[in-house]
Formats: structure tokens, C-alpha cells, sequence
């Protein structure tokens, strides 16, 4: 059937600002459709609040709402925008219920705009887990014991009747929020209280819990003739008990029998037919009991998630994309492929590789906090690996996370105390993974490992080969080692760093060389979908040591930009957007625009976004290999955030060219003692500061500049490590915790200006003149994060001698430190003294929120800049702001109930929302301002 012609409009609803549990997928997703319905001449209206999104840029909607998610906000577009038709599905459970919401308030009636994508009786059949229990039981497909509960007593009840251990799942939730296992009767009434408040309808099921089941995801799209496709199918490594966003996965499965294979195909097509008639995406989680390989269903998505990213990624089959062609109409044959350009999407990926992703955490972020893993989603990120083997791509995975591991163990940073490692089996957290390889490389038995861990032994035997690899190589010199076992070592993903650990005194560069020596070179295979039986059309590629190399390189001038790795607390989504707008200015300037990058869930890695993409670690024996094979012009490090930047000085030390500010001028605005020695020579007031080795140099400094002090290491982001002390001991602890954290290191000991304003610059340099972007004032003070503070754009509470000031040493740093492209400052203000903080010569989180509230594409600005091709005075730059557009921090403390939720200089935000407010008397501002004076009153 083709597509409906009287759809000519669309609505697709965002998911607002990044929390645990709904991160970048669904920017990824609702990108990916805006830009596949723009194909077919729909006009997009897109709502979001979330500025950091290259969802809400203009280069991806024809309309951008950037207002906060409620139905009053839906009216206010539909009477504005004639809308023929919502597609809430790529938004995640946010953009459902907002869907479910405004249906209830008859709004999609009232102006006559359809649903597509998703049916609203599926959508309730899907959420309330009673009824998705009772059709299950209808279609005959299985389902855990369970029982439902709208009160406390239904609930203890149903407890009595099914007996333990047990889970709780609330209704309508996401990310497992309010989930949990209960073990033993004297736990149920607390858990079972948390989990009815976490319900928007007070509803939870209490259902028998299957832990050590081994757990599994399939990926459907289904059209409008009812059509079905299995794109993806997806093994957890970790079993039943975690949640599958905090669980390592892998595509395509490896421990599944054909035969449950095929039965879990069709259960997931029932199940997908059985909710609704709708054409769309879904996203269907199996759990297989190990012994007999009978299987339950867990739930059904009829939307995209987190998963339906990583499928994508995966095979190369853009899921987003399709759903939405779907969901105006087509059928899977009349679409064609992405991939091969010659057939059509009726048709299941076959890989001829592994991925691998693993979860990322910020555990470090939030002191006290139970690090046990379970039905909670805890992580904040995810790094995805490919290799030919499932043990190359974990090892990638590993090298992309960015925890300071050069892979799975040979690291010097394994773990030696036997009881530790034992507990953790059994106690999953961030780290089990690498206590498997601790324990195996200590002798314990893989069944012993298999026993704590409940984790498929196929899978610990591939750890297993790891250890005995390292155990033969220890046999070895680096001059002696042969030719093929040395070729061996690097397809099952050893990093040089390992290699160069386990022989010993050696360095990374030195293998590096005698493996170049040897004719052992990284070769590039491309993600093609197909394995290879359709010649493929698409950049997209992966590296491994197998056969011939399928990346050509071309003659064309290139700019490889390098990403920003997984999203974690202090390096989100901004960064991405950054990323994306640097790939499209080298793009327009004429060159060959590359990314390098491993984060699944992004749109820098969509492979339609690059002229060529890399999915690859941001780890140095990669990245350098790419650039040895592509032989760039130069290489963008200040749009990816602490990632890119990290490799600046390799780069440097190598010669490669460094797109925009050089690296030493970005490394004096890094190192904290440098930085202030440039602000003394400028004249440009600062806290007093001094540097220190050690606890006793560190009591000295403080005694010199004065208590409260903030104490910090170098070369960190989002505030890391930060703290504020008011005495000698709680110094001493500060600094010997910094120093064993991060050895090497530096630590800077600032005169912390109390009860001081905060505000903050951002500007963009071509070298000649200086653009001030935007002047942002904090409702909180200083000393907490600017991440965390709501900040104000304009100004509203500085004197224009404050301002002035500002924009003097905005202009004087940008030129004394030769700034090609973005700079943020941040300033600290204290009776009409203003002070400056810091300077960072890179994309910030606040460059995408100025560009969204002034309606200016400055990273497209600043990135044509860097690259050379245009200077300030070749852009008419015309403001459109009228009010104030404040930003405001959102937070995941709901995670953490354990936690303290009190700010200060280490950030703990996990995204933010854009509001626009007419003038200063808005109530909302009032409320802000009213804390503001509370804080400086204290």
C-alpha cells in the first residue's frame, strides 16, 4: 500500500530532557524520522524541551516547539500548525503518556489529528501489566506466576498466595523505576510501598521472580498488511535480576538454540500482532529458563527504546527510519533498502560479526549509593564494540568506556583479594565483568564463577581464552614472539597497552612498531547487513585483523571529527549536537567529512550523517590507525567533549594537525596552574590558588589563600573530584582521596569566594575578532556546578559595570589564548568584583542552549571557522530572543533514594529543558529568584 496522501503534516513528540532510563536513543530515533517523513514532502513539527538535541535543531524540523511536555503545550501547536497526524513513538514512555494523556482530554478529536505509529489500546494492553498478563495467558504465550495489586493489601496478598522471592513491577513506569526483587518476607512492605507510589495509577504486579534465567530481546517491525521482520535478536549477557539497559548485551545471540530460537520468533509475531493493529517498531524481552529452554515473555514495546538504537547500529538497518515511513502508510517491499539501495527493507539483517555493548556508570558521581545492579536502571550511558569474534568486540567495549582499562584485564588494574571478587559475583555491579576475568586469572573454576554468577558458560570460556592467552604470552619476549600468535592476540582484541603490560618493560609504542614490523595491520570491514551477499552502499565501518581491507581511502581533503564516547554525568548529548553540526560545516566547506565514535545511541553515529563512519573506541590505537589509513587534513577535538580533547597531546606529540585552537593553547586553559599564571600576566582577577603534590603542600597552600578552599585536580570535566572544605582535616582527606584516585595528577587549591554570583560567557574567536554568543547569569551561587544551575539568558541581575567586565576578559582570554572557534567562561561575581573561574576552549553544555534560544546555528558557525574557511565578518548573526530562556538542570536522584541530594562543585545533573519566559515577573522566575536570595542570604 503507498503512503497515506492526505498525512501532509506531522507532530512527533520528543522526550524532554535526559534522564537515567531515557537518554539519546530517542533523540537518535525522533532525528531519524523527522528526516525520513521530510523525504516524502511531510512538513515536521517537532516539541521537545530539550535545547542540548540535535532533535530540536532546525536542520532536522521543518517546526521546533521547545516548550515544556503537557497538553496545554499540544494545544498551543495545534492551533498554530495544522497537524494531520501525531507519531508519538519515537519519544519513549514520556512521548506515550503525553499521547495517552491528550487522547484523554479528547485533543487529537478535537482538531482532528490521527495517531500513527502506535495503536492507544496497544499502548494500555502493553503498560498495565495485568492486562498484558491476561492476553498473554489468551494467545497462549507463557508468562511468570503473577498477580496484580492496587493497594497495599491486594498486595500482600498476592505475596502470600505466590510465594518468595518475588518482583514488583509498578505500572507505567520507565527504566524500572520502583522495581525490585524481594528476597524474604520482612522486605515486602517497604518495597511493595515504593513500588505503588512509583505508579502513576498506584498498580503493581507481584510476580514470581525467575532469577538466573537467561534473558533475550528481539526487535520487530510490522506493516500496515501485517507484514512481520525480526531485525535484530539480542542476548544478555548478564541473566534475569538486571535490568537490560544496565546489562552487557550481544547481537546477534550466541547461546540460543535454533529450535527456542524459532519459538520465540513466533511468540514475539503473536504477541506483536495481539496488541493492536498498528504499522511500527516494537521491542519484545524473552526470558529462557537454562534447563529446559522453556520460555516466558517479560513485556512488549510498541515503541522505539534503547534497544531499538543499538539494533540499528547493530545491522546497519535503520529501524527509526522504516518505522516512520510505516507508519504513513508503506509496506516493508515498497521501502528501499538503506544498506544496498537495490533491495528492499522486506528483509532480516544477517550479520557476519559480533557486537558487544556495555553499560557505563557514574556511580562516583553520587557518594553512598547502592552499586548493586537489578531492576532499576542505573547506568547513564553505552559504549557498543564489533569485531569478527564475540571476545574482540568485548574487549573494544571495554577500550570505549573510558574507565581508564585498556581492555578486559592485562591493565595493571585488576583486582587481587579473592573475597572481594567473590562478592561481587554474586553482587553484580559496574565492575563484575572485570571481576570475572579477576577471578578466572586467579584459577577459580569457570563452574564456580558460573555458580555466583549464573551467567552461561559459553560466555566464561570466552573469558577463559583471554586468560590463557595472557598465561602463553608471558612465555615470550617482544622480538620472540611469533609471527601468528602475535596475529591471534590482536583478533581477540588485545590493545598494545595490554600486549606491552604483559611482557614488561616494554611500551604501547614499542609493540606498536614491532607489530607494524611484522605486517600485522588493522584492516576496516563494512557493516553491510547482508554478509556480504549484496554489495553495500553505505560508509559504515568496523575494525579487525581478517582478510582484505574494505575501506578505500579517497583522494578528497578530510576532516576526521572525533566523538565524544559514552554519555555520563558532564559529558551528555551536547556534545553529540556539537559533533553533528562539525561533521555538516565540513561538509558545506567541501572536504570529506569522517566520524570516529562508539556510542550506540547517538546521531553523530547514524550512518547517513558522516561521508564516512567509523564505529570505533575513542582510544588512542584506533583513532591513530584511522588517521593513518585516511591521511586527514586535520582532526576536530573541541566539539567531543573531555573524550576528543584527551587526545590532543598524542595528536600534537605525532603531528597531526588539530583543527581550530592549537594544543598547547588549549592546555593552558586546562592546566588550573598555567591558567592563572596567564589571568596575573592579563591583569584579570582570579581566587587565589596554589598547587600541590601532596597533603602537607596542599595545608600549606590553604593556609596561604585562605579557608574555605575548593580543592580540584586537572584536566577534568564536570567538576570530578571537586569539593569544598573549611578545615585542615577535612583537606587532608580531600586530597589523599584525589591523589589515589587519579595518580600523577595535580591538585589545585582555590580560595573559595563565598556567598559570591556566578555567571558564566560564551563566545567564538576566528584568531581577529571575538563574538560574545551569549551572557549567562546562575540563580544559585558559586559553588555549585554550572552544570547543575539553572542559568538565565540574558542577564538579570548584573550591573552593566558587572557585564562589561564580563565581555572585557571574555575578549582579552579568547585572544591571549588564540582561540579558534567556541570558549566558555565562568566568572564569579562578589560585591561588583568579577573574578574568573575558568576557561574551557571547547564546546560546552550551555553552546547548544544559546544557539536554541537565539535561534543561531553557532556550532556551524564556530566549526566553519576552525576549519579556516570563513572568518565572523562573513556571517550576518541576527538575534531572535525576546524575554529570557532559562536552563534548567534535570536531575535522577529517584535512582538513588539512599543518596544526598545536596549540589555543590562536582555536577550531578543528567540533562536539561529549555524555558522561555516573556519578562522578570513570570512566577516561575520569581520562585528561581527567591531561592537565589535564600542561597546569598545564608
Amino acid at each position: 500500500m503507498p503512503k497515506d496522501t492526505s498525512i501532509k503534516s506531522i507532530l512527533i513528540i520528543g522526550s524532554g530532557p535526559i534522564i537515567i532510563g531515557q537518554a539519546c536513543e530517542f533523540d537518535y530515533a525522533g532525528s531519524q524520522a523527522a528526516l525520513s517523513l521530510k523525504d516524502e514532502g511531510i512538513s515536521v513539527t517537532i516539541i521537545n524541551s530539550n535545547p542540548a538535541t540535535i532533535m530540536t535543531d532546525k536542520v532536522i524540523a521543518d517546526h521546533v516547539y521547545l516548550l515544556p511536555l503537557t497538553c496545554e503545550s499540544i494545544e498551543k501547536i495545534l492551533t498554530e500548525q495544522k497537524i494531520d497526524a501525531v507519531l508519538p513513538t519515537m519519544g519513549g514512555q514520556t512521548a506515550l503518556n503525553l499521547c495517552i494523556e491528550a487522547d484523554e482530554q479528547g485533543i487529537w478529536k478535537k482538531y482532528g489529528v490521527k495517531i500513527v505509529g502506535v495503536d492507544i489500546a496497544a499502548i494500555e494492553k502493553t503498560e498495565n501489566r495485568e492486562a498484558f498478563r491476561q492476553l498473554m495467558v489468551d494467545i497462549g504465550v507463557g508468562v511468570a506466576t503473577s498477580k496484580i495489586a492496587n493497594s497495599f493489601l491486594e498486595g500482600k496478598e498476592a505475596a502470600q498466595e505466590i510465594g518468595f522471592p518475588l518482583v514488583i513491577r509498578p505500572s507505567y513506569t520507565l527504566g524500572g523505576k520502583g522495581a525490585g526483587f524481594v528476597h524474604k518476607k520482612e522486605d515486602f512492605d517497604l518495597a511493595l510501598s515504593r513500588g505503588l507510589q512509583a505508579s502513576p495509577t498506584h498498580e503493581v504486579l507481584v510476580e514470581q521472580a525467575v532469577l538466573g534465567w537467561k534473558e533475550y530481546e528481539l526487535e520487530l517491525l510490522r506493516d500496515s498488511n501485517d507484514n512481520v521482520i525480526i531485525i535484530c535478536s539480542i542476548e544478555n549477557f548478564d541473566p534475569m535480576g538486571i535490568h537490560t539497559g544496565d546489562s552487557i548485551t550481544v547481537a546477534p545471540a550466541m547461546t540460543l538454540s535454533d529450535r527456542c530460537y524459532q519459538e520465540m520468533r513466533n511468540q514475539a509475531i503473536k504477541m506483536m500482532r495481539a496488541i493492536g493493529n498498528f504499522a511500527g517498531g516494537c521491542n519484545v524481552q524473552f526470558s529462557v529458563n537454562p534447563a529446559d529452554d522453556s520460555i516466558i515473555a517479560i513485556e512488549i514495546n510498541p515503541r522505539v527504546s534503547r534497544s531499538s538504537a543499538l539494533a540499528s547500529k547493530a545491522t546497519g538497518y535503520p529501524i527509526a527510519k522504516i518505522a516512520a515511513k510505516l507508519a504513513i502508510g508503506y509496506n516493508l517491499d515498497e521501502i528501499e533498502n538503506q544498506i544496498t539501495k537495490t533491495t528492499s527493507a522486506y528483509f532480516e539483517p544477517t550479520l557476519d560479526y559480533v557486537i558487544v555493548k556495555i553499560p557505563r556508570w557514574n556511580f562516583d558521581k553520587f557518594k553512598g549509593a547502592n552499586r548493586e545492579l537489578g531492576l532499576q536502571m542505573k547506568s547513564v550511558g553505552e559504549v557498543m564494540g564489533i569485531g569478527r569474534s564475540f571476545i574482540e568486540a568485548l574487549q573494544k567495549a571495554c577500550q570505549s568506556l573510558e574507565i581508564g582499562r585498556a581492555g578486559l584485564g592485562a591493565d595493571g588494574k585488576q583486582n587481587r583479594n579473592l573475597e572481594e571478587i567473590m562478592y561481587s559475583l554474586e553482587h553484580p555491579s559496574w565492575d563484575r565483568l572485570f571481576h570475572i576475568y579477576d577471578a578466572l586469572s586467579l584459577g577459580v573454576p569457570i563452574e564456580s564463577v558460573r555458580k555466583a554468577t549464573k551467567i552461561d558458560r559459553w560466555f566464561l570460556n570466552q573469558i577463559q581464552d583471554i586468560v590463557n592467552l595472557e598465561i602463553e604470552l608471558r612465555r615470550y619476549n617482544l622480538t620472540n614472539i611469533p609471527e601468528d600468535f602475535f596475529y591471534t592476540l590482536k583478533q581477540k582484541g588485545f590493545s598494545d597497552a595490554q600486549i606491552a603490560y604483559i611482557l614488561t618493560n616494554v611500551t604501547e609504542e614499542d609493540v606498536y612498531q614491532r607489530r607494524k614490523a611484522l605486517g600485522i595491520n588493522r584492516v576496516y570491514k563494512m557493516v553491510d547487513t547482508c554478509a556480504a551477499e549484496f554489495p553495500a552502499k553505505t560508509p559504515y565501518y568496523y575494525s579487525t585483523y581478517d582478510g582484505e581491507n574494505e575501506s578505500i581511502s579517497s583522494d578528497k581533503k578530510k576532516i576526521i571529527v572525533l566523538g565524544s564516547g559514552p554519555n555520563r554525568i558532564g559529558q551528555g548529548i551536547e556534545f553529540d549536537y556539537s559533533c553533528v553540526h562539525g561533521l555538516l560545516a565540513a561538509k558545506e566547506a567541501g572536504f570529506e567529512a569522517i566520524m570516529v565514535n562508539c556510542n550506540p545511541e547517538t546521531v553523530s553515529t547514524d550512518f547517513n550523517m558522516a561521508d564516512k563512519l567509523y564505529f570505533e573506541p575513542v582510544f588512542w590505537e584506533h583513532v591513530r590507525e584511522i588517521i593513518e589509513l585516511e591521511k586527514p587534513y586535520g582532526v576536530i577535538v573541541q566539539l567531543g567533549g573531555q573524550t576528543a580533547l584527551k587526545m590532543a597531546e598524542k595528536m600534537h606529540e605525532h603531528g597531526i594537525r588539530i583543527i581550530g585552537t592549537s594544543f598547547n593553547d588549549m592546555d593552558v586553559a586546562e592546566d588550573r596552574g598555567r591558567f592563572s599564571d596567564l589571568l596575573k600576566e592579563l591583569g584579570i582577577p582570579y581566587p587565589k590558588y596554589g598547587v600541590a603534590e601532596s597533603a602537607e603542600e596542599a595545608l600549606e597552600v590553604a593556609h596561604h589563600v585562605g579557608y574555605p578552599v575548593l580543592v580540584r585536580p586537572s584536566y577534568v570535566l564536570g567538576g570530578q573530584g571537586m569539593s569544598i572544605v573549611i578545615n585542615d582535616e577535612d583537606l587532608e582527606k580531600a586530597v589523599v582521596g584525589l591523589l589515589k584516585n587519579l595518580p600523577g595528577n595535580r591538585v589545585l587549591i582555590d580560595h573559595f569566594l563565598d556567598r559570591a554570583s556566578e555567571a558564566e560567557s560564551d563566545s567564538i574567536s576566528d584568531g581577529d575578532d571575538v563574538h560574545i554568543i551569549g551572557l549567562m547569569e546562575h540563580i544559585e551561587p558559586a559553588g555549585i556546578h554550572s552544570g547543575d544551575s539553572f542559568a538565565v539568558l540574558p542577564p538579570f541581575d548584573l550591573s552593566d559595570n558587572v557585564i562589561s567586565k564580563m565581555e572585557e576578559y571574555s575578549v582579552k582570554i579568547a585572544k591571549a589564548l588564540n582561540v579558534r572557534g567556541l570558549l566558555n567562561i565562568q566568572f564569579a561575581i562578589k560585591n561588583e568584583d568579577v573574578y574568573v573561574i575558568e576557561a574551557n576552549p571547547r564546546a560546552s553544555r550551555t553552546v547548544p542552549f544559546i544557539a536554541k534560544a537565539y535561534d543561531v546555528p553557532y556550532i556551524n558557525i564556530a566549526a566553519k571557522i576552525m576549519l579556516g574557511v570563513n572568518k565572523l565578518k562573513d556571517f550576518n548573526i541576527v538575534r531572535k530572543l525576546k524575554g529570557y530562556a532559562i536552563k534548567e538542570p534535570v536531575f535522577s536522584f529517584d535512582k538513588f533514594p539512599e543518596v544526598e541530594k545536596q549540589l555543590g562543585p562536582e555536577m550531578k545533573s543528567t540533562g536539561e529543558a529549555i524555558r522561555f519566559i516573556p519578562n522578570l515577573e513570570d512566577p516561575y522566575f520569581r520562585h528561581l529568584y527567591k531561592e537565589k536570595s535564600m542561597y546569598l542570604s545564608k
